[in-house]
């Protein structure tokens, strides 16, 4: 293939799914380094891949890279020929919704909430009405107004997201959670505040975010850049960021650097759903370093660490859990 030619969509959609051969893989990555166009035309063949996951409605597998990869041949060509028949529909539902924000907007009114919830395995890159880009983490739910108001711009998340928000010193960024809230004019940064887990933590990488806790919000800090707030003990705490590595989920990777293994099966549990019940309890002396791509599914990760780590492990497709033997 020249590197000047299109690649098609079907190919890439298999590529975003990792359904790609080596071979497929070589000419893709060869086509996206030969010329900025080439990029241009990846990153918004993504966006329509991912307005595609956002339209699952659980009737297909194209947002389970486990479970698609799993799937017979005939099966796979069969979901992708599905998906390519919505492209025509989310690409005109994407063109309302805009024309919706426009004629919202001139009205000065606000008009309902949008909820987007992103499954198991998957990320998903978006744009707010105010021009906000955001990246959401698997097993993430986010809420906000089709129309943000003249006063402030609201945003609930449950998850995990990456935030590079729109510059408004009039109207305050706010990201509200179970745990606390994150209030910013114009930033980058990732929080982390998962509904069923303790952790909440807000990373900045550009810009400055105020934080305060939910239940208390009388406790409060001012995060600059390259710092992180955490939880410990009911009190917010500060530290600095080494490792930027972490944050590469919005890539489609998980990172680790000399993670203990049950950090990595809690990574694991909150990208790719099943519960992972460790029975071995000599694995809890390694850690491990190095990454795994989202599509590549939790069965190649766990293959990939025995390599490393002597363990057996048993899915139970019943109950959605796996045992670390």
């Amino acid at each position: 293939m020249a590197n000047n030619e299109k690649i098609g969509s079907e190919i890439l959609y298999r590529f975003f799914d990792g359904l790609t051969t080596d071979k497929e893989n070589h000419e893709i990555r060869e086509w996206v380094e030969a010329s900025p166009q080439n990029r241009k035309h990846l990153h918004e063949e993504r966006k329509l891949f991912d307005a595609l996951v956002l339209l699952h409605d659980g009737s297909d597998e194209i947002s389970s890279a486990d479970t698609v990869s799993e799937a017979p041949a005939r099966g796979r060509k069969r979901i992708l020929q599905g998906a390519f028949m919505r492209v025509a529909a989310v690409v005109a539902i994407l063109l309302m919704s805009g024309l919706l924000y426009m004629q919202i907007k001139n009205a000065g009114e606000d008009y309902g909430m949008q909820t987007i919830n992103v499954p198991a395995g998957q990320y998903v890159n978006l744009s707010l009405p105010d021009g906000t880009n955001i990246w959401l983490n698997a097993r993430t739910k986010i809420e906000y107004p089709v129309s943000f108001n003249k006063k402030e711009r609201i945003v609930k998340l449950d998850g995990q997201a990456y935030f590079e928000v729109a510059h408004d010193e009039d109207v305050p960024f706010i990201v509200q959670t179970a745990k606390g809230n994150v209030r910013v004019l114009g930033t980058k940064f990732d929080v982390m505040a998962y509904a069923n887990e303790d952790r909440f933590e807000t990373t900045l990488m550009d810009g400055k975010v105020k934080v305060d806790l939910a239940p208390d919000a009388g406790q409060s800090l001012v995060l600059s850049p390259n710092t992180k707030s955490y939880l410990k003990d009911g009190k917010l705490e500060v530290t600095g960021i080494d490792d930027y590595d972490i944050y590469r989920w919005k890539e489609g990777l998980i990172c680790f650097n000399d993670a203990s293994f049950e950090d990595i099966m809690g990574s694991f549990e909150k990208t790719y759903g099943p519960k992972i019940i460790v029975e071995n309890t000599r694995v809890n002396k390694y850690s491990y370093t190095g990454k795994f791509r989202f599509v590549d599914g939790i069965d190649y990760a766990l293959r990939v660490l025995q390599k490393d780590i002597k363990f057996t492990y048993e899915r139970d497709l019943e109950n959605h859990t796996i045992y670390i033997k």
